[in-house]
């Protein structure tokens, strides 16, 4: 099962709608969409003599191309690597070594970036938009290439505790479970009219775009290339019976936008990439009405371990209504989730333990790391990492990250990764990185460094950190310390870190 087939089908069934738009223009229908689907997918095959199963980088920004070119790698047989467009060089090269993507197709703000980076497996790199892009479509269509079920689709870079990026193998099949949990799960209202990609397509919103080609819907981009509350209200009132995919700093910023807009038009809004505070689900709920959907997942299980449905963020008259907004909801249709002790075994209600999961969603391993595969699917269940506990309902709330991930603006940040990179400066003998909660962005990245000499300068520092790390992963706060809290085997205690953080923060409030 190809899953290019759905694209395929919505050109023939649905040519006319719309499928892709800027604003409120639209630019391309599903029959325009199919045929330059089919024929960069020709191209890829028989005019850059790509073969079945090479990887294709895609270092892109939101743009109308993305989805022509994530559907013209399947439609030829190929393996799409979507790549976080706010990566440093050092991470777009080790993806695209790591994957050996043999083409990387670039918007215009990376290409010089890639460009560089070309050598070893990376043989071209392809602006989209550029002559030599619109070129490709001058070769004609190829019909869809037969793909078995488990063969793999996306490689989706996920890092850990290791601080190196990791490629979940996502196969057709698993991207088909998560679209079928989509609807089953998650938006049981189906069709719709459009989908704004408010965030970014490489990660939640791309995912969830599939399940909207198989309705058919149209694919909507801001403007601006960016989200900003005024046009995503504007986008909204020409667009009925829109839906999105938000981080929940997203939805804040939309509750902090003080102008009285008409939100009539907007069906759903589906969040995810870390909780909300109940307080701002119940204002986003009076604000907006009942619609909000909640997802768990992970790049292991794409956008699909539990969610939270429309229903339930509704039905306020339940008596145990604010615990389950302050839930990740249920189990998804497709998996089993567990919790269980470190030794595997299944917890009861209530207990706390690690998140384990089971079910065709779950990737097939991690990109030719075997021993990281065989760890995290050990037994046959995707160790999450996660804790969390069950309530009788079978609500699960996740109680803390054990490998201490941090959710900033829905983006994940591996401590480690900004870890290692402090401690190639030469004034720091010491760091550990902890998240410090936050109103809008849900959590900021915090710094405690032991100086090497004296004190370092946090400009500098900040300054450093942006010469070697996405400018999202740098610290928001540097604090300054004697020594950090280790446990008897030189563990550094991070939950001292944090209660030393909250303390200091309150002290300095008062």
């Amino acid at each position: 099962m190809n899953i290019a087939n759905h694209l395929v089908r919505a050109g023939l069934a649905h040519g006319d709608r719309p499928a892709v738009a800027r604003g409120g223009t639209v630019l391309l229908n599903y029959a325009q969409l199919a045929d330059r689907t089919a024929r960069i997918a020709g191209a890829l095959r028989n005019r850059l003599g790509l073969e079945s199963g090479d990887r294709v980088g895609l270092a892109m920004k939101n743009c109308p191309e993305f989805l022509e070119a994530l559907y013209g790698c399947w439609h030829a047989g190929l393996v799409a690597v979507p790549i976080n467009a706010k990566l440093h060089k050092t991470e777009f090269e080790y993806i695209l070594e790591n994957s050996e993507a043999r083409l990387c197709l670039t918007t215009s703000d990376l290409t010089e970036t890639i460009a560089s980076l070309q050598g070893g497996a990376l043989e071209r790199v392809v602006e989209v938009g550029s002559r030599d892009y619109e070129g490709l479509f001058g070769t004609d269509p190829m019909p869809c290439e037969t793909r078995a079920a488990q063969d793999p689709a996306w490689l989706f870079y996920t890092s850990g505790t290791t601080g190196r990026p990791k490629g979940a193998v996502l196969s057709h099949r698993n991207l088909l479970a998560m679209i079928f949990c989509y609807f089953t799960d998650l938006d049981q209202g189906a069709p719709w009219t459009a989908t704004l990609h408010a965030a970014p397509m490489s990660h939640g919103s791309g995912l969830y775009g599939l399940a909207y080609v198989t309705q058919a819907a149209c694919h909507v981009l801001p403007e601006s290339g960016s989200f900003d509350p005024a046009e995503i209200f504007e986008i909204i009132g020409h667009w009925p019976g829109l839906v999105f995919f938000a981080a929940p700093t997203m939805i804040k910023r939309l509750l902090d936008h003080n102008e009285d807009v008409d939100t009539a038009n907007l069906k759903q809004v589906n969040y995810g990439g870390g909780p909300m505070y109940v307080e701002d689900s119940r204002a986003a709920l009076e604000r907006f009405g009942p619609k909000f959907a909640q997802l768990y997942g992970q790049g292991e299980s794409p956008m699909t371990i539990t969610a939270l449905s429309n229903q339930v963020h509704a039905d306020s008259a339940h008596p145990r209504w604010l615990e389950r907004l302050g839930s990740v909801g249920v189990a998804q249709s497709v998996v089993e989730v567990r919790v269980a002790d470190q030794d595997d075994n299944f917890l009861p209600v209530g207990e706390a333990g690690e998140i384990l999961v089971r079910g065709d969603s779950v990737m097939n391993g991690y990109w030719r790391n075997p021993e990281a595969t065989a760890e995290t699917l050990r037994g046959g269940w995707l160790h999450t990492g996660d804790v969390g506990s069950f309530d009788a309902d079978g609500f699960l709330s996740l109680m803390d990250r054990s490998k201490d991930m941090i959710i900033s603006g829905g983006t994940n940040i591996y401590p480690r990764e900004v870890e290692e990179a402090l401690l190639r400066h030469p004034e720091i003998a010491e760091v550990s990185v902890i998240g410090r909660p936050h109103p809008e962005w849900g959590e900021v990245v915090v710094a405690y460094v032991v100086p090497s000499a004296g004190v370092p300068d946090p400009s500098a520092l900040d300054a450093y950190c942006i010469d070697h790390m996405a400018r999202f992963k740098r610290p928001k706060d540097y604090r300054f310390i004697g020594e950090l809290p280790k446990n008897n085997y030189g563990k550094v205690l991070k939950t001292e870190l944090r209660t030393m953080d909250a303390s200091s923060l309150s002290n300095e409030a008062d």
